[in-house]
């Protein structure tokens, strides 16, 4: 795997590429607003590929917000640029077929069917309906391909509703994955998990972030601190700090309005 490039200043630059030159998520001037009450203000990120970037900060921050506006799901001022295509401002579909996916707390999968039937019918989302009907001979290589990424194809037939905490998550992602998304929210992914998800979690997390763009929304620091390439702390919807978990660290105005005097050593 690829290990990203470090910028001059020690943020990640771009890491493994999939097709061509590397890939962007890049924010300007968010802005949310709910009832005259600013949740997200004026944020900026940029994010490539290859980078695991992190979303931190103290309940009210405005983390999912941000995940929510980016996705549509809700209304935002500003610019969020998609590798040249702005998003911002388009219909929650129109979105996921840029190639925006993203993951809620808790996992949305089909638990009566089988891990194969769930990844099948996610791959299914860009074919019309007599593809979908047509029986298919063997496993579809994008499935396949998804399967190994996320360690389940020992369950590929096992029923979703069988399947550990962690590994519903793992599932989740892997229907962003057959979809083809270039840029994978995730939030929250190891609420929940037992450490020994939790670790192969984050590992595979690494997986998908050398090829994709990938942003985790975070309350545990330790896991944090441990995996992330790159960290956006957010306060009161605003962009508190930003760099390498030991810039962040660093940062007094990180450890006096988020970690307090623990700083992100703290557990």
């Amino acid at each position: 795997m690829t290990s990203p490039t470090l910028l001059p200043d020690g943020v990640p630059r771009a890491g493994g590429l999939r097709h061509g030159r590397p890939k962007y998520l890049e924010v300007r001037g968010l802005t949310v607003a709910f009832d005259g009450a600013v949740a997200v203000d004026n944020v900026d990120i940029n994010v490539v590929q290859g980078d695991l970037r992190f979303l931190i900060g103290p309940n009210g921050a405005g983390k999912t917000t941000i995940i929510d506006a980016i996705t549509g799901l809700v209304p935002a001022t500003g610019s969020v640029n998609h590798t040249g295509i702005e998003i911002l401002g388009r219909k929650v579909h129109q979105i996921a077929r840029l190639g925006v996916g993203r993951t809620f707390q808790t996992a949305s999968v089909f638990e009566h069917l089988s891990v194969l039937q769930n990844l099948d019918i996610a791959a299914g989302s860009g074919r019309n309906a007599r593809e979908l009907l047509r029986r298919r001979k063997g496993v579809d290589p994008a499935v396949q391909e998804a399967l190994e990424i996320i360690g389940l194809e020992k369950a590929a037939d096992s029923r979703a509703g069988t399947l550990a905490h962690g590994q519903k998550q793992w599932l989740e992602i892997g229907m962003l994955l057959v979809q083809n998304s270039d840029i994978l929210l995730l939030d929250e992914p190891i609420a929940g998990m037992s450490q020994d998800e939790r670790d192969e979690t984050g590992e595979l997390l690494r997986r998908i972030a050398a090829s994709r763009i990938t942003i985790v929304v975070e309350h545990d620091i330790d896991f944090v601190r441990e995996f992330a390439t790159s960290v956006t702390v957010l306060a009161a919807g605003k962009v508190l700090s930003e760099g390498t978990v030991a810039q962040v660290q660093a940062d007094a105005n990180v450890q006096n309005v988020y970690l307090g005097n623990a700083g992100l050593e703290g557990h």
